[in-house]
């Protein structure tokens, strides 16, 4: 019964967290779209990935140390913590002959 107070009391703070910017990505056999994504230097963010393809794919960054797999109709996402200024790649693990995509962090 003591918590109960420290809850309530910790409730406003809970309802002033902004949201969390969040960038769409598609992805169908390996291409994606956008190719490039610009984000704010300094916040996390979520990036939504949908994979419109027809096999399984793979969003993965080296950077920035992600991996998603996704089957087929399958839509997830990754938070992402705040990044420095500068570009990070990111590609599709089952498709490593097509162009990969960017992240540009402003």
């Amino acid at each position: 019964m003591k918590l109960y107070p420290l809850l309530l009391a910790a409730l406003p703070y809970c309802a002033l967290a902004a949201p969390l910017p969040s960038y769409e990505l598609q992805i169908r056999d390996g291409h994606f779209t956008p190719a490039n994504l610009q984000v704010a230097a300094g916040q996390r963010f979520k990036i939504i990935v949908h994979n419109l393809g027809q096999g399984p794919v793979e969003f993965e960054s080296t950077p920035l140390r992600i991996e998603k797999v996704l089957s087929p109709g399958v839509s997830s996402f990754v938070v992402i913590h705040p990044l420095k200024p500068g570009s990070y790649g990111f590609f599709d693990e089952f498709h490593p002959e097509l162009p990969p995509g960017v992240i540009e962090a402003r």
